[in-house]
């Protein structure tokens, strides 16, 4: 039966894995949300023109932008999904952790997780992406840091202006239902392929691959909805357009690649930092929780 070890390894492993993604992916990150914004707008030809127009105009560091609330934001996002996820699991195997889950009840946990992070989530990218769509630096930048955003938010539309773009983080998170259900088929396909030895694949192998290919999935399903809800949130204040309505904004404005913008910096971005923030948290539970499985 589970125990309280069992229970709290997941919301662990979770900071280490939160941590990984920032290192990995948030320069792809600013580069994917800036497209998605502005690149409809003329001001970038592509994702390379993109990264070239940062690094030339405002320095390496620029793709940095924001990357001071995801430093803890990410780990706390991930503690918080990964930590509910393990914890969705063992309710639906009635705290039996050695019980099968079914494809379905791993979605299902993962949608339950998803709805549950984007409590965390809807503030820390809110404010990452405000700080991200500055181009200004010095006296011009309208936003000192997080704090100047979170009080900004705060006096538009008041105590609860951390959580303006929670509807919109609630629809796009959803869409974890099918993160988490591709991971578990991914996950059971690859154990059942044969190494050269004639051996099954290393358990760590299994989590880095099938950790990049279920994110891969989830953002080719998801990104029209994520740039909807960055729109949204990115919008001059107060928000002139209810994220409803940005659906058909877009599609009037741009046409259907509008819903596309900044695809190929995301998609590239999925694989190595989601499969390394999955083998992460994978080794990191098996370790909290003294499994032993290679």
């Amino acid at each position: 039966m589970a125990t309280t070890r069992d229970r709290l390894a997941g919301f662990a492993a979770g900071f280490a894995s939160g941590a990984t993604k920032l290192l990995v992916g948030h320069p792809f990150d600013t580069v994917k949300i800036r497209c998605q914004i502005e690149g409809g707008h003329g001001r970038f030809r592509g994702p390379l023109d993109c990264l070239a127009s940062t690094v030339r105009n405002e320095g390496a560091r620029a793709l940095y932008k924001g990357a001071s609330i995801p430093l803890v934001g990410w780990a706390a996002m991930d503690a918080v999904q990964l930590g509910s996820l393990s914890n969705y699991r063992l309710l639906l195997q009635g705290g039996d952790k050695t019980r099968q889950l079914s494809h379905l009840q791993h979605a299902l946990a993962g949608l339950g997780a998803g709805w549950t992070v984007a409590l965390v989530a809807s503030p820390v990218e809110i404010i990452k992406m405000r700080l991200q769509m500055q181009y200004a630096s010095g006296a011009a930048r309208q936003f000192r840091g997080p704090r100047d955003v979170a009080r900004h938010l705060m006096r538009t539309y008041g105590a609860l202006g951390l959580w303006h773009g929670l509807p919109a983080t609630l629809a796009q998170r959803s869409f974890f239902f099918f993160l988490w259900g591709s991971y578990d088929v991914y996950s059971q396909w690859l154990r059942g392929l044969r190494m050269p030895s004639g051996s099954a694949p290393p358990e760590k192998l299994v989590n880095f691959l099938a950790g990049g290919m279920a994110a891969n999935t989830f953002w080719t399903l998801c990104y029209p909805v994520d740039v909807v809800k960055n729109r949204y949130m990115t919008q001059p204040d107060p928000s002139a357009i209810p994220f409803r309505r940005m659906f058909a904004h877009v599609l009037r404005t741009e046409g259907v690649p509008g819903f596309f913008r900044g695809f190929v910096p995301s998609f590239i971005r999925s694989f190595p930092t989601n499969a390394s923030a999955i083998f992460v948290w994978e080794s990191t539970v098996r370790l909290l929780r003294g499994e032993t499985r290679e």
